[in-house]
Order: structure tokens, then sequence, then C-alpha cells
């Protein structure tokens, strides 16, 4: 060929082009972000929003709805799903086609929500609703905490949110770190409902009074233009703006007639405290109150750089935390990652000596092996200039890609420098000489064969769905490859043969006389073997159609899995209790989880939260989330503890001790084999209804359907969080009574709503932040039932009325927890495959037992 000959005349130029693309992969490869699996998991964007006081029936029909029917349409969104907890919050993901600008459907959802902003509740908007980009990918867990308790958990809460927080966000790939709960500030004036009342005190008086005396006001300037004359100085006017102290908010006045005795100030119906924003989440470290950070992995970004750099930006702050705070890094999923890379980076080097042994062993020359070792390392450093373009990463699959790929390139120049020796050996040709007749001969075989290759390779890129997306950077990264090989088969490698190969090698001695012998022998047994076949052509194809069918049978029985489970370095779990439970109630089961797992040998940290659901994404009472962090895997691996410290078996010993806890019931889960993919490891699947069934109607449907898939061989842990039976009171209130005593309706939900659930009524600045300022009732005034009917309001006449005059409390049954997807309501179901299952059939078996146990007006 025309451009091989012009190398090997010009040995410079062909060195030159080798060395541009080694120069140029190695830039490339510097530069490629690094994880554990190509990011294959749907973009998500996260909407999330407040209603104070508000059950989750409540929430979903007034606030979830709304945002859903905006949200809805979407560019590029595949589905999207809505928890509404009776807490008061919602939380609704989107989940975008993969390939999709995040920064593009943030904007998207954004305007969509702004549409719903008029239609939701008037506290739905004061506190505001929140669009982010989200995954729900761990990658960190961070743990702030006073060793010794001199600091209490609202301001070590508050501490990790305005310097440790904002931070951590600053590191490039890290912009969602968050922290588990409402950590800020917040000015929490706690009432008193029967001082109140002895004082003719409203909550609507109080609320007035705050938000009238506590602004900031913009005063004006003193010389100010136009002045109608010369002025010779012009200077701002200052003025007292919002209140920072608990003292200042105490001293407000409510009420003032005629005379100082008549004042009333807040102090005299209640107290101002600096707390909290939410109470709703507590979370621990070994047992000690901590706050808990969580850094999620970024699409794109390279998880051990910023893993690299949270660590580097900790361990600089640290020098400037107060005496008595400290951090821990509880679990970092990069642990794997790092372990896992180094793996196969090990195995591309063993392979790559195995390639160098059997070069050196066919070839018997050092000059001749060199040539085809070479052209190794440039086209698997060459790979990562079109792993660069395409926006691939350095992961898993690409690194397998890479050892494989290694005794694929190889070829190529095996068939060169064969080609040339021929040449020189039959001919007696020089070397320079042979190496242009062999490239006249081979150089059409070298592209078919990089055509053939690519041919195999590049349609993987091209199947549908998220296998697709997994195969498609191995299988692309092999193709470049070998396309990279065959340029250098065509340039360097005969350059090189002409320069380096040396007619005739001489007798062969010792091994590898004895080599060639062997060889020659099996040899002339394969000859033998092939003209048989060639003969009996009818029985070979006979057999080989019995292989065909052999292979096509086996495919349709042997189990279909998407990734096995692994042991990641960290395991997921969840507390869940019965129907109610408060959050004090949650925390004694959930010490359980920190007495055990500080005693097992293979953890390291345990963090606990309490308040957060796992499984449903969602603040509940009754519900808390832990975060187990196991040892470096080189001491869990030894030899002595291998076979009780890898996850699965303290998972399964876990399981089994701390399933005797009888209050509650606590799931250690081993975490989703692709970070993203799903909260925990196994499968989720939500039961939709597309009718008018109310929450009764289908926790029956679900009771129904989780019975017959528990019935399921193939599956196991199959369950549900959802709930239509959680204890409710419910409060009546008589609207003609209210209107004849002079009461008005929205006066009476005001007061409920102020005492019971909190209203955020001002801001207040500190720290160079603004805090919410948010008013409540006493704890000792919202404990029991009863306590709803002390509260008093005002009538139009002055007259102090009690609620209880106006309402009555039942108790009631509802859900404590409202899922929707895609617009309409549904039920969240998990299941894991039963051992000897695998994915595939646990799913087979999902959909056979969806089609014949769900009614009509039901999908899943």
């Amino acid at each position: 060929m025309n451009i091989s000959h012009f190398c090997i005349d010009r040995p410079i130029f062909a060195s030159v082009i080798s060395i541009v693309i080694t120069l140029a992969g190695a830039v490339s490869m510097y530069g490629l972000p690094v994880a554990q699996y190509p990011d294959i998991t749907p973009v998500q964007i996260s909407v999330s929003a407040t209603y104070p006081g508000a059950t989750a029936e409540v929430v979903s029909q007034n606030v979830a709805a709304p945002i859903e029917q905006q949200v809805n349409g979407a560019d590029r969104l595949m589905y999207m799903s809505s928890t509404s907890s009776s807490t008061g919050t919602l939380t609704l993901t989107a989940f975008f086609e993969i390939g999709t600008d995040p920064s593009l459907a943030q904007v998207d959802v954004q305007n969509r929500v702004g549409l719903a902003l008029p239609q939701l509740p008037q506290a739905v908007q004061e506190q505001g609703v929140s669009v982010q980009k989200k995954s729900s990918a761990f990658m960190m867990i961070i743990s702030i905490y006073s060793p010794d308790g001199r600091y209490d958990p609202t301001y070590v809460a508050n501490y990790a949110s305005i310097y440790v927080l904002d931070a951590i966000k600053r590191i490039p790939g890290a912009g969602q770190a968050s922290i588990f709960g409402t950590p800020d500030y917040a000015m929490r004036i706690w009432l008193k409902p029967d001082r109140m009342a002895a004082l003719g005190i409203t909550a609507s008086d109080v609320q007035q009074a705050v938000a009238n005396q506590n602004q900031q006001f913009a005063v004006g300037s003193i010389g100010q233009s136009p002045t109608g004359r010369p002025v010779e100085q012009s200077f701002a006017v200052t003025t007292r703006g919002r209140l920072t102290e608990p003292a200042e908010f105490e001293n407000i006045i409510i009420r003032a007639t005629s005379g100082a005795a008549a004042i009333v100030r807040l102090k005299d119906v209640g107290r101002a405290e600096l707390g909290q924003k939410d109470y709703s989440i507590r979370s621990f470290l070994q047992g000690r109150p901590a706050t808990t950070l969580a850094v999620y992995q970024q699409p794109g970004a390279n998880a051990l750089d910023v893993s690299k750099a949270v660590r580097e930006t900790l361990t600089e702050m640290k020098k400037s935390f107060p005496s008595g705070i400290e951090y821990k890094i509880a679990m970092d999923t990069t642990a794997f990652t790092r372990a896992s890379i180094e793996t196969v980076v090990h195995t591309f080097f063993e392979a790559l000596a195995l390639v160098v042994l059997v070069v050196f062993l066919f070839l018997q020359s050092l000059r001749a092996t060199l040539i085809p070792i070479l052209a190794v390392p440039i086209s698997i450093v060459g790979a990562a200039i079109g792993m660069t373009a395409l926006g691939f990463s350095i992961n898993m699959l690409t690194l397998f890609g890479m050892v494989l790929a290694i005794g694929i390139v190889v070829d190529d120049a095996i068939v060169v420098i064969e080609a040339v020796e021929h040449n020189m050996a039959k001919f007696g040709l020089a070397p320079k000489d042979a190496a242009k007749k062999a490239m006249d001969e081979v150089g059409g075989a070298l592209v078919a064969i990089v055509l053939v290759l690519c041919a195999v390779f590049v349609p993987v890129a091209f199947i549908p769905g998220i296998t697709g997306q997994l195969y498609k950077q191995f299988a692309i990264t092999i193709a470049i490859s070998v396309v990279i090989s065959g340029i250098v088969a065509l340039t360097l490698s005969p350059a090189l043969a002409a320069l380096l190969l040396k007619p005739g090698h001489g007798e062969k001695r010792g091994f590898f006389r004895w080599f060639e012998a062997k060889f020659a022998r099996m040899t002339e047994g394969y000859t033998r073997t092939a003209g048989l076949v060639i003969r009996r052509s009818g029985v070979a194809l006979l057999v080989f159609a019995g292989m065909l069918a052999a292979t096509f049978g086996l495919m349709k029985h042997i189990p279909t899995s998407f990734l096995p489970p692994e042991d990641q370095g960290y395991i997921l779990g969840a507390v869940i209790m019965p129907d109610a439970a408060g959050l004090d109630r949650t925390g004694q089961v959930s010490r359980h989880v920190t007495d055990y797992f500080t005693s097992n040998p293979a953890s390291e940290a345990v963090v606990v939260v309490d308040g957060y659901s796992l499984l449903d994404g969602q603040t509940k009472s009754n519900a808390a989330v832990f975060f187990i962090g196991l040892k470096d895997f080189p001491e869990r691996y030894s030899s002595a503890n291998i076979r009780t410290q890898n996850a699965h078996a303290v998972i399964i010993d876990a399981y089994r001790k701390l399933s005797a806890v009888r209050e509650g019931i606590i799931l250690p889960i081993n975490p989703p084999s692709i970070p993203g993919l799903g909260t925990t490891g196994g499968m989720e699947l939500y039961v939709q209804s597309k009718g008018d069934a109310g929450p009764a109607q289908m926790a029956q449907v679900l009771q129904d359907y989780l019975a017959k898939l528990r019935a399921r061989p193939e599956l196991t842990q199959a369950t549900s969080t959802f709930n239509a039976s959680a204890q409710q009171l419910r409060v009546d209130v008589d609207r003609e009574k209210a209107e004849t005593l002079g009461v008005p309706v929205a006066e009476v939900y005001t007061a409920m709503q102020t005492m019971f659930g909190s209203l955020y009524v001002s801001q207040f600045t500190k720290f160079s932040r603004l805090f919410q300022v948010i008013l409540q009732a006493e704890p000792e005034y919202r404990l029991r039932p009863e306590d709803l009917t002390q509260i008093y309001v005002r009538s139009r006449s002055a007259a102090m009325v009690p609620l209880r005059s106006v309402v009555t409390t039942r108790y009631v049954t509802g859900p404590d927890l409202v899922t929707r997807f895609n617009n309409f309501p549904a039920v969240k179901v998990t299941a894991n495959p039963a051992p000897g299952y695998s994915t595939g059939q646990a799913i087979a078996a999902i959909e056979a037992t969806a089609a014949s146990a769900l009614p009509p007006g039901y999908l899943r």
C-alpha cells in the first residue's frame, strides 16, 4: 500500500504519527472522569415543598397534583413520581432521558412549577418551592459532632450548614451535597394558650404583631436630590431593622391600651428561643448526636477526584473548627470504585505480560517481539482520544474493554511481522524490500480485519435501554483501539520491521527447538482433523447445527440477570415502626442498630438518621435509615475474616439477630449494584390506580397483590410501606355554629395551624443570613388530643370563644404517606429475587402476578 511504502521509506514520519497518538491519548486519559460504571442513570430533577400541619392526603391533592399537572409534558421527560408525607412535605422527582442536559431540564421544570404556584396554598408559597438537580447515588456520608457534648445539636447543625456544607458545595462535582433534615436556625416563638386566653390574645394577634414589628425599613437620606437649593452634605438615614435576639422578640408589644400596665408583650404569653427550623429528624454517629451530610455522585464528575477534594477540604477546615467539634467520614463509596479499578489495572498489566510471553514464544526473537509490543500501548492509550470525544469515562467496563483489546490489537502487528519474515526467508529479500512486498500482500487484509472487528463491536452501541448504555462504552472502546491498531499496523509496524528484522534467526536450539517440534506435530494433527471434516462435511454440518441448537436452548433456560450484588464496602438499612409511632419511640428501636454494628468487627462507622424513610425518600416519624461504613477491604478480606466480614455475611447475621427486636422491623440492605439505579438493591415497582379508588381500596388491592407475590418462589421480601390505616385525629368545624357565635371560620383554622402545625411569620438576620421566625404552641400544650380544644379565638364582638364550642374531634384512619406516579395515585412495592433465582426470573414473576391479580383500573 502507498501509505505503508511512504512510512517504510520515512520511518521518522511513522514514528511521529504514533507519538502524536500516544501523547494525545495520554492527555485525554488524564482528563477523563473516573467512575465505577458509565453514567446510565436517568437525569433527576427534584421539586420540594412544605405545607406545615397538612396531612399526606391534603399535600397530595393540593400541592402534588397541581405541580404534577404542569410538570407533565416537559421535554424528554420519561416519568415522575411524588411522595407526600403527614409531616407536610412533598418530594417530586422527575426522571429525564439519559443524555439530557440537567441544567436545561431544571430550567424547564422550574418554569413549569412557576405556572403552578398560583394554585398552591398561601402557606406553601410562603415556604417556597425548590427545584434542584438531584442524584440518588450516595458518594459520601459525613458526620459533624461534638465528642464531649460541649455544643448542643442545634449549634452543631447550624455550624455544619453555614460553614461545612457551603465549602463542600463549592467543590466541583459535589454541588448536590445536603444535610439530612433542616439544620437552619429559626427564631422559635413558643406560645402558651392558657396565658393567651387569660389575656384575651389570639394566634392572629401574635402573628400580626411579630410581622409588623419585625421588619426591615428603608428610610432614605438627607439632602437627596432634588433639593430645590444647593446643599453641602448628603447622607443616608438608618434605623433599627429586624430583631436578632430572643429577648428582643419577647419584648414585642402585642397589645397596648392607655396606661403602661395595659401593655401585653410576647413574653407574657410565651417565650422566644433560638432553635431549629425543623425537629422532625435526628441523626447519630456511634450513638452520639451528630449532623449528617450526604455528598451525592453528580453526572460526569470524577468520583475519585471529588472524594479526594472533599477530604482535603475537611482536613483544611478542621484547623478552624471550634474546639469540641469533630468530623468523621462514615462512608465513602469511592473506596469500592478505587479497589475495583486497581484490580482491573492489575489484570491489565497481567494480560499485557501474558501477551508479551506468548508473542515471544511464537516469534522467538526479541527484535520481532518488540514491534507488536509497541503497538499495544499506542492502541490502548490512543483509545482515550475517542473516549474523550464521545464523553466516556474511565470505569469498570472501559477498562475491561482495554483488557480484552490487548489480545486483539496485537494481531495486526503480528500479521505484518509474519509476512515480512516470510518474504525474507522465501525470497531472500532485504528487510526493507520484504516489508514493502509484505504490505502489498497483507495491507488489504489488515483493513479487512479492522472492519470485521468494528462490525462485531460497533452494533453493541445501538442496543436500546439501560443494558445498551451499560455496554456501549465497553464495545466502542474496543472498536477505537482496533482502529488505532490498524493505523499503527499500516504505518509504524512495517517501518519498524524494515529497521529491526534481520534475515533468518539461525538454527533453533534448546526449548525453542522442542517447542517447534511439538507445535509442528500439533499442526499436523489439526491438518488431518480438518481434512477429515472436509471429507465428512455432512456430519460436520450436523454437529455444527447441534451445537447451535444447544446454544440457543441453553440461552433460553439459563436465568437472566442485570448485575449481581457485590460487597461495596458499606451497608444501608431501614427501620420501620408501627403506625403513628413517635420519633422518640423510633429512636429506641434504632438504638439496637447502633448497639449491634458498633460491636461487629467488620463495622467502621454507624450513622443512624431517625425520622427519614430510606424506602420512601421522605420524612416519617415512624421510620429511620442507617448507613454502615465497613472497614477497608484488605482488613476484611484477610484469610481469617473473609467468611464472616464480607458484606453478605454481615447482612445475613444482622438480619438474623436484629429480627429479634419486636418493637419494629429492622432491614439491613445491600446497596444497588449500580449507584443511582434505585434506592436499594432488588426491584422497585408502582401499582398505579387509573380510577377514583380511595386509599382504603388501594390498600386492599395492594395486600392481595403482595400476598400473591410472596407466594411466588422466585421472590423474597416483597413489601410496601404504604398504609391506609394510620391513626389520625379528625377535627370537624361546625361552620353554622361558628358563624352564629361570630367566629370567622378562617380564624379557627389559622389558630389550629399556628398552634399545632407552626406558622412562618417573619425573618431575622444572624451570621449574615436570613432565618425564619416561626410561631407554635409550647410542646406541653400539644401532647394530647384534648389540647386541641383548649385554644381560644376572638369573635366579631371581641368575646373569647374556646374552640371546643365550634369543633369536635374523632379518631379516623388514613395514609401517613401518599405516593403518585405519572399524575395518578400509586403505591410503591419493593422485592428481591429469591436465592437461586435471577433478576429476570423475578421480573417475569412480578409481571405474571400483576396480570392475574390486579383488577381493572390498576396498572403495574
